[in-house]
């Protein structure tokens, strides 16, 4: 039975004339020591329904694009550079019609998308590892800690001359690049998720007799999972990046990537192409990160308590 439930048959068995242990002072006493329970005695809100969640996540970021065309429109408008080497938005989003429509920007998006998710995927594998071993074996921190945050500090183009010496020009250079942009980000979001998880459960699920398996899969990485979701975003991110830049510099022949396209743009002074592409580029980034990675996040935060659903 909840507090205010006791609380109330106290009450109710003192005005009843029942024979109760409490008496007029401890029953105020009791009355003081709830006080406040009745106004969390209510009823929980409704979820909003589908078509209003959708809206309310959808509208800042319509009114943020319009914002942002609007300003690039007056800076076109403004004259600072002519239109051929800074076309418009309505010329620039006729172009991306176009290429949307051919079979060649699908083909671009699919190469340069299977190459991020396999970069991806393997950093994640590698900085899940590496994170657990420096967790778990404190000399290995002190050991390689801090390198972890010197290499995810370092600019992921500054990794491409050493891939390119090692691999040459081919998609083993882009995926070597793409592991090392996103795995330390990786294995910083677990370590720091687990640096906040309280010593009383790691304690506790020692001497409940978790080990191996059980303790990593059933104690360590669900406590830690707010903040490693935190840094798979991060990841991701730092992974993307690293692509798009090792897309440029590694042109492979009969693999036509979105980077790809930026490079011919360029060569070719096709500024509607450029900022077409651009804008793909944006779009995919966008969209990964608000359905997928926003998706989980919601629902990472709201088994643990941390979101607070609208009324």
């Amino acid at each position: 039975m909840r507090p205010i439930d006791r609380l109330r048959s106290a009450r109710n068995l003192r005005r009843g004339g029942a024979a109760v242990v409490a008496d007029d002072a401890t029953a105020a006493e009791l009355e003081t020591q709830f006080a406040g329970l009745d106004a969390l005695d209510r009823p929980i809100a409704s979820h909003p329904g589908l078509a209003r969640r959708t809206w309310q996540g959808l509208w800042p970021k319509l009114a943020a694009i319009g914002i942002a065309v609007l300003a690039w429109q007056l800076v076109v408008w403004s004259g600072w550079k002519p239109e051929y080497a800074l076309p418009g938005p309505g010329a620039v989003f006729g172009r991306l019609a176009l290429e949307v429509s051919s079979e060649g920007l699908e083909s671009a998006v699919l190469i340069t998308l299977r190459r991020g998710i396999i970069g991806f995927a393997l950093a994640v594998i590698i900085g899940v590892l590496l994170a657990l071993a420096v967790v778990r074996f404190k000399p290995l921190r002190v050991a390689i800690g801090a390198l972890i945050s010197g290499i995810q500090t370092m600019p992921s183009i500054a990794w491409f001359p050493l891939a390119i010496l090692l691999f040459q020009l081919t998609e083993q250079a882009i995926l070597f690049v793409v592991i090392l942009g996103a795995a330390p980000s990786i294995a910083n979001g677990l370590i720091s998720g687990v640096d906040q998880i309280p010593r009383v459960l790691l304690r506790a699920a020692d001497v409940m007799g978790a080990r191996g398996f059980d303790f990593y899969g059933h104690v360590l990485l669900p406590a830690s999972l707010p903040a490693f979701v935190g840094g798979l975003k991060q990841g991701w991110a730092f992974a993307w990046r690293s692509l798009m830049a090792g897309e440029l510099l590694v042109i492979i022949a009969g693999q036509p990537s979105i980077g790809t396209k930026l490079a011919y743009s360029r060569e070719l002074s096709d500024a509607e192409g450029l900022l077409a592409t651009m804008l793909v580029i944006l779009i995919i980034g966008i969209v990964i990160d608000s359905v997928f990675f926003g998706t989980v996040e919601r629902s990472v935060r709201r088994r643990w308590g941390l979101l607070e659903e609208a009324a």
